[in-house]
This record gives C-alpha cells, structure tokens and sequence, in this order.
C-alpha cells in the first residue's frame, strides 16, 4: 500500500455528510426443505461510502475535484474519517491506553498490530487499524500507560514495535487507544458534475471503498 498510497485525508467537512458503513459477503444456500446452510466468503468486513451526499457549494465541489484529479481517480488511496466509527472506544468517550487489548507479552515478541475488537459475547470481530493517527496513539502494560520513548510508531501499518529492553514480559497486557481513519480509494475514474445548481453545483455519486490490508 506504500507506494500507492497518499497520507493525506479526505476533505472533513465533506466527509461528515457521507453515508456508508461495513459490507460483508455471505453464500446462503436454501435447501429443499427451506433450512438455510450459510457461509462467509470474507474473513473480514469491507467498508463502503458515498460522498457526494457532503458537496453543498462550488467551493466544497472544486476542492473534491482537485482531491480526485491529485488522486488519479481510482489509482492512489487516501485516508478517509468514518463519523460513526474513528475511536478506539465508544463515539461520546475520550480514548484511553486501556481501550483496547491488542495482545499479549511473552518475553520475545516486540511488534504488535493495532486492533478494535466489535462484539465479545458470541463470535468477536478483531479489525485490524491500520491508519492510526499517530499523535493520539496510547500504549499500556498491564493497564499502565509507557513512555512513547519505549515504542515506535508505524503510523502508515498501524504497528507498535518496542526498544530493546522494552519488550513486553510473559502474560503482559498490551493496549491501546487510539483515533484512526480508513484507507479507502475512490470506486470510480469519472466524476459526474451537476451543473443544474450553478450556483452551487454537485456531484452526485462519490463512490469510495476500503483498500483492505491483507
């Protein structure tokens, strides 16, 4: 994703206007006696979004131009802010080191992924965060937050790899919080101008789509 990817976010104010959210893909097969035999062809959820919903005045429909023409159309990716889900922890909280377990110690492992578990209760969902914002990244030990000089940051994988002799003990807790985006790229290479509103213009269909990370 390095070299095909920009580290630049799309336009806020026009994101907050989006619609959109998780997609799955699941085979249900009928059988004859109408009971239902289902399986998940994807491991992991891929998320979808429509941002011409957030283009209200020629201003905001210039910029979304000039984003998509730097972009290459469907060529490069970008990050993206989710409204509804960009916190390690529940929207109205503030985020905390503890918010999430992204692992656990064992004396020799130093790298561990980010992650935000959904659910807990019957089939967890673990997703990798790959787009953390870097400055808000929190790290604990056992429920203690560590010095950011005990880890560095991979801000463009969402990794966290310790220093030697910070590596995180047998049966250590580790967890973070964090605020992320979503590397996404946009589904389409044309864009389709409304020139009805002159004075406001439009772009009806922006279509983007989660660039997933293996």
């Amino acid at each position: 994703m390095s070299t095909d990817f920009h580290d630049v976010r799309f336009p806020l104010d026009i994101s907050a206007q989006a619609r959109g959210g998780p997609e799955r893909l699941t085979d249900i097969v009928v059988t004859g006696s109408g009971r239902e035999q289902r399986n998940a062809r994807w491991a992991q959820s891929r998320r979808r979004f429509e941002a011409g919903y957030g283009v209200k005045s020629l201003a905001g429909l210039a910029m979304v131009v000039d984003f998509f023409e730097e972009r290459r159309g469907r060529l490069y990716g970008f990050r993206w802010r989710d409204r509804a889900d960009f916190k390690s922890c529940p929207p109205l909280q503030d985020i905390a080191c503890t918010d999430q377990a992204i692992g656990t110690g064992d004396g020799v492992t130093r790298v561990f992924p980010l992650v935000k578990t959904y659910g807990g209760h019957f089939a967890p969902y673990r997703r990798r965060i790959c787009k953390p914002v870097a400055e808000t990244v929190r790290i604990a030990l056992d429920g203690r937050q560590v010095d950011f000089t005990q880890y560095d940051l991979d801000a463009a994988q969402g990794c966290v790899r310790f220093h030697d002799g910070c590596v995180p003990g047998k049966s250590t807790l580790v967890s973070a919080g964090f605020l992320f985006d979503v590397p996404v790229r946009f589904d389409t290479d044309y864009l389709e101008i409304d020139h009805t509103a002159f004075a406001a213009g439009g772009i009806p269909k922006i279509p983007l789509i989660e660039i997933l990370n293996s």
